[in-house]
This record gives C-alpha cells, structure tokens and sequence, in this order.
C-alpha cells in the first residue's frame, strides 16, 4: 500500500506540474510573440500617449487589439494582471516530485554506481541528497553571478549568452559523472528550470512592482528594471525547449546511459536553443530557415551518437539455444547462454521490480509496465534488456546485486537471438 500511495501522489503531482508549466510556458510563448510583433501604432494619438507598439489579432470568433506603452500610462487599473503564479506552482510542484521520487530513494536513484570518480560512485544516500541540492543551489548562484558581473547594465548579454552556455557544458559534464543517467539528466534540466523560476521571482516580478510603484506615485520608473526583466525573460524563453526535453528524458534510457551522455545533454540544449530562435525571429517577421536546419544537425548528431551499434543477428531456434556459427563473437563454445540460464539471472534481478505484482516496496506496479515473470515476456524485451543491462542503468542503483558475469550472459544470449 505505501508503494501505491507514493506512485498516486507521484502521479498528482506530475499532473499538476504538466498543467502548469503548460500555462507558463504558453503565457511566457505568447508574451514573447507579442512583443517581437508589436507594430508602430496607426493613432497618431495612441503614439502621443507612450503607445510603443500594437497588435491586431484575431481568435476564437474575437478581435483583440493589444498596445505596449514605453513609458508609463497615464493611469494603470486595479486589476493589473501580473505573471507568476505559474512559474512558482510549476517549480514547486516540480521539486516536490523530485523530493518524492529521487530524495526519498538516493541509492536507487542518484548514486552513480558506475562514476569514474570513486568519491561519487561511493557517496551514501544522505550524501547524494545532500550533492543533488548543492548542485541546484550553486547552479543558481554561477548563473546570476554570470549575469551580474557580465552584463550588469545589459550591454554585453551577447558575451553572457556564451558564458551560459559554457556554464551548461560544465553542469552536462558534472551532473553525468557524478548522479546516476537519469538523475543527471533530470537535475541538468532542473538547473534551468530553477534559474528560469529564480529569474522570475528575484528579478522579474520585483523589478515590475518597482516600476508599478514609481508610476502610480508620479516618479520616473528606473529603465533598469525594464531591461533586466527583458534580459532574463529571454534567458527562460532560450531556456525552455531544452528543459522540457531534459524532464521527459527519463523515459528513454538511450540518451541517459550513453558513454557520452554529457555530450547528449548539450546537443539537446543547442537544439532547443536554436529552435527556439526560429520562433522568435520569426514574430519578428525574419524567417531563418538556418536556425531549424542547425537544430536538426545537432539532433541528428545525439542520434549518431546514441545509436545502437547494427550487426547481423541470427535465429533463436529453441529454448536451449545451441550453438549458432558465425555469430560475430570470438568466444569459446563455452560462453554460449542457455536461455535457461538468462531466465535464472532475470528472475533473480530483474522480476523483484518488473513483475504483475511486484515484490519490491518501491513498486505498486511494474516500472514502464514491463514485465519480464515469463519467457514469453522476457523475449519480447529482450532488446531494451540487453540496453538497460549493457549500460548498466539496470538493475536500478544494482540493488539487486547483479554481476558482471551475468549482464554478459545476458548480452551474449541477446546477440544471438533473431529480433
């Protein structure tokens, strides 16, 4: 019961994150496509009131007709609509799911087994727990030094869009070496994430209510504040595609089990980037082709490299497996895996977690509806079992003890089976 207690709760609340991060993401899109939109305003007199820009739209059977003022309006309404409720409920309800699945399972989840650096493979749960939210909080803090520092007044965010970008590269590398693949993969995303909400509510939101502030008591409002809101706004819209990616990325094993998975990482993060900048270039009015054309490059690049290596596979003629010539290994008769034998090991290793009803109290039901309790369903998975083995990504954080001998036998059973 307790195991499907926190996968219902896991499953509320990954509901609540998708909706708002839907409604953020849209309103954060939407603003974007206005402003990079705007129009010099046909009324003489709009522009002599501050109207900067305008915009006709039409939707759902309405006409909207949406002004942007330079400068402060001669009278701002009660119900000023401000935007940030999203973001917040978006990242809290987001670090909740991760407090739920990753911090309360640091062994399963975050410890890297498999590191090159002894001191992360050999972190304890607490210590993981511990690395996970220090790598949240200095990713924060690098991030909005880079800004302060670079581009205080905003006159160098082309020097700073690279310095992020380098900084990215780094949290890519380290986030792989040191978390498990999934966890590094969801914490890279989290550290945008978590910059995207902090610019929001550090900067954006407080910088506004300043401007709102000066305005309504007749004082100049500090430009500053304008355009470092716009700065970091931009940061979160460049930031967006890539994050999204990173947060589904835990349901493809074959991007976060990759011997370059860092790699991965930033080719999704320039991908999304640079698709991005299409979008925005063109509510500009400049179609780009080249942006999507090189965001594509960088995908097929991720594809190359997490490629499966092809070969030729020969028949699986029987349960006993006999021996198949030519099969592409240098080995002896003597390696040759009984699929009995593969049955033992994922039964032993395997069938705790992905059965109907699992044993283990970490699931209430089998992890990605896998089931591997029969042959029959063993066979049928035996391609993403060899993957998940190979990578060994599973079983997960190896609690269940599985040996190198037998994730061999398991790998060589797979490359002699027909698919």
């Amino acid at each position: 019961m307790q195991a499907y207690l926190i996968e219902f709760g896991n499953m509320l609340l990954r509901w609540l994150h998708v909706i708002a991060a839907i409604a953020w993401i849209g309103e954060s899109f939407y603003f974007v496509m206005l402003d990079n939109g705007l129009k010099k305003p046909a009324d003489a007199e709009d522009e002599r009131r501050g109207v900067a820009g305008e915009m006709w739209a039409v939707h759902g059977g309405g006409f909207y007709h949406n002004q942007k003022y330079a400068t402060a309006p001669d009278k701002l309404p009660d119900d000023l609509h401000w935007s940030y409720l999203k973001a917040y409920t978006t990242w809290l309800s987001g670090f909740a799911l991760f407090v739920l699945l990753y911090l309360t399972q640091p062994e399963i989840y975050l410890v890297n087994n498999n590191s090159p650096w002894s001191w992360a493979a050999q972190m304890t749960g607490w210590q993981a727990n511990i690395a996970a939210l220090a790598f949240l909080g200095l990713g924060w803090f690098v991030y909005n030094e880079l800004c302060k520092r670079i581009s205080p007044t905003m006159e160098r965010d082309g020097v700073l869009g690279i310095a992020v970008a380098l900084m990215m590269v780094v949290v890519a590398y380290l986030a792989t070496h040191i978390f498990a693949g999934r966890a590094a993969f969801l914490l890279a995303g989290a550290v945008m994430a978590t910059a995207m909400a902090a610019n929001v509510y550090y900067w954006i939101i407080p910088g506004q209510r300043r401007m709102v502030a000066a305005m309504t008591s007749g004082q100049i409002p500090d430009p500053l504040d304008g355009k470092r809101g716009k700065q970091r706004s931009v940061h979160n819209t460049y930031f967006t595609l890539p994050v999204v990616l990173l947060m589904l990325s835990n349901h493809y094993a074959f991007m976060y089990t990759d011997a370059y998975a860092w790699v991965v990482i930033v080719l999704f993060i320039v991908a999304g980037a640079l698709i991005r900048q299409f979008f925005v270039s063109m509510h500009a009015g400049q179609i780009r082709p080249v942006f999507p054309i090189a965001g594509v490059a960088f995908i097929l690049a991720a594809f190359w490299l997490t490629a499966p290596a092809f070969g030729p596979q020969t028949d699986d003629t029987s349960a006993s497996d006999a021996p198949v010539a030519g099969a592409g290994h240098d080995r002896s008769q003597a390696s040759r895996t009984p699929f009995a034998r593969v049955h033992q090991i994922i039964d032993t290793r395997c069938v705790e977690c992905h059965a109907q009803n699992p044993s283990s109290d970490s699931f209430a039901a089998p992890p990605a509806g896998i089931m591997l309790d029969n042959e029959q369903r063993i066979r049928a998975h035996r391609a993403k079992i060899k993957e998940v083995v190979a990578s060994r990504y599973m079983p997960l954080g190896n609690i269940t003890g599985m040996t190198d001998d037998e994730r061999q036998a398991i790998a060589d059973w797979i490359d002699k089976t027909a698919p």
